[in-house]
């Protein structure tokens, strides 16, 4: 079993404590221009906000920018040389709004999305990121197949991109992580998924914390999905965070083997390194004391952290 990382595989044992979904290279003129809150072009300040998460006891970050949406495979492979945090990248496509004047991306059929996702993970992602006509492949891999929903309804195109996570799923046995717009449409991700065929142990569902509501979260949990909760950063001044306190209620209900974290740190104003708070390390330092004092403690944590993602990121390799 390897965890395909940028710079190469690695056994899972090695992974350390590991930051599930973050954002740390978003690199678009479409950004730019439309959602500046969130352009991350910088390899120097990644390295240094990635810097800070190493020193308080990051191992490894899944960058969760999926094709010609702002991912820059050869800056991500470049921050990880920096500071020797170990990086993944992920393949797929993100929501339409990322794909204006691009038709393949919401017209391609799922056998040919398949095709184009297999390839960043066994052959290398496109240095070009398939934003032109021409294609190169980089020596940096993919470790991570991405797929999304706009809310609670799947539409056509949606669904189209279920199918070829699926289906490169089942060629290469990379995890599937999920993008849950505003925390909504978990149920019918699942569904969805369990009618593909997917085994749920490989999947998990981001964003889902942005709906605290325990019922839901167990609902789910029982299928024999992963959740991954990341809205701890935005909770930061919160005297009572709904993260911390639905973990530890989750936990307390045996779902411990089944729950991950990340900050989702997309916006510019959570990174110290370009003057906002608290800033991508927050995760390891602050909101430690938060779970402590909500009742999860140390060894929990680092099942959290370090082993249930060293598990869930594995697979063999072709």
């Amino acid at each position: 079993m390897i965890v395909r990382t940028v710079l190469g595989d690695i056994d899972p044992a090695h992974l350390g404590a590991a930051y599930m979904h973050e954002h740390l290279i978003i690199d678009s003129p479409l950004v730019a221009d439309r959602m500046p809150h969130i352009h991350l072009p910088s390899v120097d300040d990644a390295t240094t906000e990635v810097d800070a998460c190493k020193r308080a006891g990051v191992g490894a970050m899944v960058d969760t920018m999926p094709a010609a949406s702002g991912r820059n495979v050869g800056a991500l492979a470049e921050i990880s040389r920096r500071t020797g945090v170990h990086i993944l990248a992920v393949t797929g496509l993100h929501t339409a709004k990322y794909y204006p004047g691009r038709p393949w991306a919401q017209e391609a059929s799922p056998e040919t999305l398949a095709d184009l996702f297999t390839a960043d993970i066994e052959l290398g992602i496109d240095r070009y990121d398939y934003t032109g006509p021409v294609v190169e492949r980089t020596s940096h891999r993919a470790g991570v197949i991405k797929v999304v929903s706009g809310g609670p309804s799947i539409d056509d195109r949606n669904r189209s991109l279920f199918e070829a996570a699926a289906e490169v799923h089942r060629r290469t046995g990379a995890p599937v992580l999920t993008h849950c717009e505003e925390g909504r449409g978990a149920v019918e991700q699942v569904e969805l998924m369990r009618d593909l065929g997917m085994p749920l142990e490989r999947v998990v569902l981001s964003h889902t914390d942005k709906v605290p509501e325990a019922g839901l979260h167990k609902e789910l949990l029982s299928s024999g999905v992963n959740l991954e909760y990341d809205q701890a950063l935005r909770q930061a001044d919160d005297p009572a965070p709904p993260t911390a306190r639905l973990l530890a209620e989750m936990i307390g209900a045996g779902f411990l083997g089944r729950l991950m974290l990340g900050t989702d740190g997309a916006r510019r104003t959570l990174w110290t390194s370009l003057g906002g708070r608290p800033g991508l390390a927050w995760l390891l330092t602050g909101f430690a004391g938060v779970l402590d004092k909500a009742g999860v403690d140390e060894a929990s944590r680092h099942q959290l952290l370090v082993e249930n993602p060293a598990r869930f990121l594995a697979f063999e390799a072709a």
